[in-house]
């Protein structure tokens, strides 16, 4: 049993990991936000436990006004900053500090696993670069440290949740041409793969959290259809979408394709390696 501290605790992410730790009997602390404020309140419950798990960050799919653009890296780089402040103060320090980013570090021009790739250079892959970096300095207090690059998670809420009515209603379809990828992964497969990162002494740096076979937006819309049984013929034009969320519709119109090299070089086993396994589980 392990004393995990987890910030982010009551995301879909976060109340995921919230339920399968305690399932497998580890003792969890939820970070409040404003703990995250108070590097001494923050080092207080940070001591003692076996493993910090990174999960806080303002919601990606949204309005990137500057006022928000401002939001999501101040969430996510300047908490990560907070937390190793407060590790470093701490007596008994964790074993593993597992903290997060995505894979929009990437670019969109081929399929990249963690050693061969190329960095985007807009602003979501600045944003996890940097976040990354705050991260990875937990490594110089000695500490096992794992970042984990999400795709999109699919479960029971979360991203899915939102893309249900539509297909429900038989108004679900492509975005723009529906050829961007859509690297994803199952929640089920992100849950297994934190506590195989929790078990294995041998996982640390950066893993790909991405089902093994990726698809595209036109892929994971049929699979939708079928699974619900619905018509898929009304496609939503990209520049609504630019309307509605600004330039962070480019977390929708523009995808990256990633593979998971290290977490099956390590001997992880996903239960779901393609969009039409996990859809159909799911819905």
């Amino acid at each position: 049993m392990a004393k995990i501290a987890i910030t982010g605790a009551s995301g879909f992410v976060g109340s995921n990991l919230k339920d399968i730790f305690h399932q497998n009997g580890h003792d969890v602390i939820a970070i409040k936000r404003e703990d995250l404020k108070d590097i001494e309140i923050l080092s207080n419950l940070l001591d003692g436990c076996d493993a910090v798990v990174n999960l806080a960050g303002a919601n990606i799919i949204s309005r990137w006004s500057e006022e928000y653009k401002n939001l999501l890296y101040s969430s996510r780089i300047g908490t990560t900053r907070n937390l190793f402040k407060a590790i470093e103060k701490t007596k008994n320090k964790p074993e593993i500090f597992i903290s997060t980013s995505a894979v929009g570090i990437y670019d969109n021009q081929s399929t990249y696993d963690e050693e061969n790739f190329n960095y985007g250079d807009d602003f979501l892959a600045k944003l996890c670069k940097d976040w990354e970096k705050e991260a990875l300095k937990v490594q110089t207090l000695g500490i096992r440290t794992v970042i984990f690059r999400f795709g999109i998670v699919l479960g029971d809420g979360g991203a899915l949740g939102k893309m249900l009515l539509p297909f429900k209603l038989g108004l679900g379809g492509t975005i723009g041409d529906g050829k961007q990828v859509f690297s994803f992964i199952h929640i089920d497969d992100l849950k297994n793969a934190f506590e195989f990162a929790l078990e294995h002494d041998n996982i640390e740096g950066i893993y790909n959290m991405t089902a093994p076979t990726p698809t595209t937006n036109y892929g994971l819309t049929k699979a939708l259809g079928k699974s619900l049984h619905r018509p898929t013929i009304l496609p939503v034009p990209a520049f609504i979408l630019d309307l509605i969320f600004s330039e962070g519709s480019k977390v929708l119109t523009d995808g990256q394709s990633a593979v998971p090299k290290r977490l099956l070089d390590a001997g992880f086993e996903f239960k779901f390696q393609n969009i039409e396994d996990t859809i159909d589980n799911l819905v």
